[in-house]
């Protein structure tokens, strides 16, 4: 083992380097997620010539994989001052903390990006607060406290109709309050309801959008 390995894996210093390695996660993830998504939505619903269009994916994917970087980063960092603030114990109430904080600093600005990503992250937030498919295993539960916890999907009742209620409310928001919704969200709705009631051919009826 050389020397920096030996360095790289010295206890000491992980909690350090794990704050290094969640912020080069962080932007990888962010880029990882954002370019695809970019692409898609310029060519889509993109304005201007290719070069305009490019330099705004690459500006978007920029951005995400920053922020995402940012927030990790942050979010280790106060983990880590509380933990030694409050002599080597993490408390239930400190990751609550650490991400209101990151939250605020990284993702705090408005912009389409961040709006999208919070917006992401408060379906998850709501969707968690519906009760869980019970697990084939009745152990299962209390074994997730002793091993890695894995996720266990929302009861199939309760889904169908938090499924109906999102859908009704925003379809019913794009017909009557449609400044509400998020842009990138809006656009997707106008090409799917609005623009599909619109052609002057075949062609912009089967092959061209318009």
């Amino acid at each position: 083992m050389s020397s920096i390995d030996t360095w790289l894996l010295n206890p000491a210093f992980h909690d350090y380097l794990a704050i290094l390695k969640g912020a080069r996660n962080g932007f990888i993830y962010g880029v990882k997620i954002r370019f695809p998504h970019a692409v898609v939505m310029s060519v889509l619903f993109g304005r201007g010539n290719w070069i305009t269009r490019l330099q705004a994916i690459l500006r978007a994917t920029k951005d995400h994989g920053f922020s995402l970087a940012k927030f990790v980063s942050l979010y280790k960092t106060i983990l880590l001052l509380q933990r030694k603030v409050n002599g080597g114990k993490e408390r239930e109430c400190d990751a609550f903390i650490a991400g209101l904080i990151g939250g605020y600093v990284a993702f705090g600005d408005r912009s389409a990006v961040n709006e999208q990503i919070v917006l992401y992250v408060v379906s998850r937030v709501l969707a968690s607060f519906l009760p869980r498919a019970r697990p084939n295993n009745p152990t299962s539960s209390a074994l997730a406290t002793e091993a890695v916890v894995r996720p266990i999907p929302p009861d199939a009742r309760y889904f169908s109709v938090f499924a109906a209620l999102s859908w009704g409310a925003v379809m019913w928001l794009f017909k009557h309050r449609g400044e509400t919704i998020q842009p990138g969200m809006f656009n997707s709705m106008t090409y799917l309801y609005r623009d599909s009631e619109v052609w002057t051919n075949l062609r912009t009826l089967l092959w061209h959008n318009k």
